[in-house]
Formats: C-alpha cells, sequence, structure tokens
C-alpha cells in the first residue's frame, strides 16, 4: 500500500480522505495546522504543520518520504479571499509552489483538490474547457494548478462541486446540516433556486483519488456529482427525505442576496473522463443525503 501525505487534514475533506484511505490499509500522514481534530486517531499519524512555512514544508516531506502527497489545504471561502488577496495568495498559490519544491526530491505522485470556481459561466464543464474564473479565489485556485502542471512530478489534478457528507465534532456544517437543523427547529429558510450545481458527495471524491492512486492516473479529473440541482431543490430533497416541512423553505433568486464575489450561475462539471478512466460511479444526491446522515451516526456513536 501506499504511503500517503495529506495537507489540510483539519478540513472536511481532508478528515473524510484521512479515515478513508486508513481505513483502506494505506499508510496515512494527516496533516494540518494546529492540533489534530479527526476522530479514530489511532487510525493514522498526525503531523503539525504550518504550509506557508517553507522551511518546515522541507523538513516534513523530507521525514516521512510519501509516495503520494495529496494536497488538500486552501483558503476556500471566496468572499474571504476577495477580502484578503494577499493572505489568499499566501495559503493557495505559495504554500502549493513550497509543497511543489520540496516534494521534487522525493518524486511523488503530486494530487492536488482544485475547484469548479476555476470555470466561469455555461456549465457543466468537462476537463478541456477553457478556464475563466469568476472570481479571485477561483484565479488563485488556477494558478496554483499552474504550478502543479509546470512541475515534473506525476499529478493529478482533482476538482469536486458543493461537497457535502457527514460532519463530526470539530467540522463546519454543510450546507444539508443548515438545511436539517432550521428545519428541525420549525425555522422558515431561503434558498436559491436560481443557481445550478452538481453537488459531490464526499465519500465519492475519497473513492475518485484512491482510484486516481491505484491507476497512477495523469491530468486533470472531474469528481462531481451526477444530478444536476440547485440549492433549493438541494434542499427540498434533504427536507422530504428527513421527512420536515418543506413548506418552511422559499425559492429566492440570487438576487435576494448580494454577494461580495460574482458566483456563476450555472456551474458543475461533466464527470464522463472520470467514469471512463477511473470507473468513478458516484451516488445520486437522494442517495447521497440518506448516507450523509446514516454516516454521521455510525461514526459519531
Amino acid at each position: 500500500m501506499n504511503k500517503i501525505f495529506i495537507t489540510g487534514a483539519n478540513g472536511f475533506l481532508g478528515q473524510h480522505l484521512c479515515l478513508f484511505l486508513a481505513s483502506n490499509g494505506h499508510t496515512v500522514i494527516a496533516s494540518g495546522r494546529g492540533a489534530c481534530r479527526i476522530p479514530l486517531r489511532e487510525k493514522f499519524e498526525y503531523a503539525e504543520l504550518d504550509i506557508i512555512d517553507k522551511e518546515a514544508v522541507q523538513h516534513c516531506l523530507q521525514w516521512h518520504q510519501p509516495s503520494v502527497i495529496i494536497h488538500t489545504a486552501a483558503l476556500s471561502k471566496p468572499d474571504e479571499c476577495n477580502n484578503n488577496k494577499e493572505s489568499c495568495l499566501l495559503n493557495n498559490v505559495t504554500a502549493t509552489k513550497y509543497l511543489i519544491e520540496a516534494a521534487q526530491s522525493i518524486a511523488p505522485h503530486f494530487i492536488y483538490t482544485s475547484t469548479d470556481f476555476i470555470f466561469g459561466e455555461n456549465g457543466p464543464h468537462g476537463e478541456e474547457d477553457t478556464p475563466a474564473p469568476l472570481n479571485f479565489y477561483g484565479e488563485s485556485k488556477l494558478m496554483a494548478e499552474k504550478i502543479v502542471k509546470e512541475s515534473d512530478l506525476l499529478f493529478s489534478i482533482i476538482r469536486p462541486v458543493f461537497m457535502y457528507g457527514a460532519v463530526w465534532e470539530g467540522m463546519r456544517p454543510s450546507f444539508l446540516h443548515w438545511v436539517k437543523d432550521n428545519l428541525e427547529q420549525k425555522k422558515s429558510i431561503k434558498v436559491v433556486n436560481d443557481q445550478l450545481r452538481t453537488p459531490t458527495f464526499v465519500n465519492d471524491i475519497c473513492k475518485g483519488i484512491e482510484a486516481v492512486i491505484e491507476h497512477r492516473a495523469n491530468g486533470d479529473f472531474h469528481l462531481a456529482g451526477k444530478d444536476i440541482i440547485s440549492p433549493y431543490q438541494m434542499a427540498i430533497k434533504v427536507a422530504d427525505i428527513l421527512q420536515l416541512d418543506t413548506s418552511l423553505i422559499e425559492s429566492v433568486d440570487s438576487e435576494n442576496f448580494p454577494e461580495p464575489v460574482q458566483r456563476a450561475k450555472r456551474s458543475g462539471l461533466k464527470i464522463d473522463k472520470a467514469m471512463k478512466v477511473l470507473g468513478y460511479t458516484p451516488v445520486s444526491f437522494e442517495e447521497g443525503i440518506k448516507l450523509t446522515f446514516s454516516l454521521q451516526d455510525k461514526i459519531l456513536t
């Protein structure tokens, strides 16, 4: 099995990846800022690391000598990236550069998790579509992609969309949990119905990334869901499946929610390549909702 080094291990995708890959027999070194916040700590090794510290990155990778690096760490809130561009560039671009430079002498398979935000309107987008980011977050992730692609390493670029899945203590609630929590408290919510996404169940991304490792697949891969759906439709499905009151959900246009940064109305990613090359088979959004809450119960009990 592989020795896999994961950055951003305390984040949503990072935590799921660490537990998934460790459970499948891989040796996992989880790394993140501060103390480990991942449950089932005995399954993996944890290395505290600030990836904007060039010397620390160099020392950490030389010490662990991983055969695979999965770089999930990022400043990922578009509004925050727009408001603090210097911090965005440092965390999303410079940190990626430090990791690539430190990895040169080890020559691992470098897997970079990017985003559908590198594209503009008229989704869903294929891997060969021309990038046209609408905001600074998307621009920063595209810059980091370029650094990865210009390296001499075997690389894979992974792009998910609107991730969701089980959460536990220390994780930010996902959109699905926000819907559930509000409806359980009999609170009405307003949800946009004029934006389309291909929401991605996090366990599907984990399976897709493991397939990328097993195939030593080089290049870009879109690991998204197969349903093209609006946040309002997502909320209705959550309510239906959890038997909550759909009348509390109001459909609104994005104009009702002025945002500091521009987001695509029709986003999402095509997954044909991943299905063909990797055998990627994502669940439906409906099945993803059921799995989200059943997996959460399983991990928390």
